[in-house]
């Protein structure tokens, strides 16, 4: 049985060790600006904001117990770890630097943002279907960059898929059209 080369795995592994480098500095260079640290403040408060009044809607719905747990539970429990992490984000914040300055593509969170809540204010008013199909294909066709194509078909199956699964087979009470 022949034992491996030492030479040609330090050629490969000093090889690896350039592309990686490489790879690190082509991304570097494609990074938005850093924002600085009263931006990651900012972004911690908003975040704690976020958690809190999450909590208080959460716990408005009621908690339940541990044994029969309300409606209002698990919501509350990922609220308060919303609220720890951003407090932890605001007392070591300051230090990091992985926070970017908005930019062009920071536009296309805002999208993302303003399509879901479309989806949770209309959900009500005419059910989890068309929303669900728009907001699925607007994220995979101007967010994601698909064909319209793929779009169209994975847009019209995952709403299926999910009216499937919730609706007829776990019957959860979902507002619908069908």
């Amino acid at each position: 049985m022949s034992q491996p080369d030492p030479t040609a795995s330090g050629v490969a592994d000093a090889g690896l060790q350039e592309e990686v480098e490489r790879l690190q500095a082509e991304m570097e260079e494609a990074r938005p600006p850093h924002a600085g640290p009263i931006s990651q403040a900012a972004a911690a408060l908003v975040a704690l904001v976020v958690g809190v009044l999450a909590a208080i809607g959460s716990y408005a719905l009621g908690l339940g117990r541990l044994t029969q747990p309300g409606p209002g539970l698990w919501p509350f429990a990922i609220s308060v770890v919303i609220v720890v992490l951003s407090l932890v984000l605001l007392v070591t914040g300051r230090k990091l630097e992985d926070t970017e300055r908005f930019s062009k593509s920071s536009l296309l969170t805002a999208v993302a943002l303003v399509t879901l809540v479309a989806l949770a204010a209309l959900l009500p008013v005419i059910g989890f279907e068309i929303p669900s199909l728009l907001l699925t294909f607007v994220w995979l066709r101007w967010l994601g960059k698909e064909s319209w194509r793929s779009s169209i078909v994975i847009s019209i199956g995952a709403v299926a898929a999910f009216y499937v699964i919730f609706v007829l087979l776990l019957q959860i009470p979902l507002p619908r059209l069908i």
